[in-house]
């Protein structure tokens, strides 16, 4: 794990949909955070985190 993955997570952690458009772009692991974190903040980072470390 380097550095630009902790910086990752750490932003994922902050504003979950816009950790995983910096590393993903529009596609659809985005649609799908930006969901989880509009019904609820904490299964938004759940989600971030897991698709940024796979």
């Amino acid at each position: 794990m380097g550095t630009a993955t902790f910086i990752d997570i750490i932003v994922a952690i902050l504003l979950p949909p816009l950790g995983v458009f910096l590393k993903f772009g529009c596609g659809v692991e985005f649609w799908i955070c930006l969901l989880l974190t509009l019904f609820g903040y904490i299964p938004g980072i759940i989600y971030a985190v897991y698709v940024l470390t796979k």
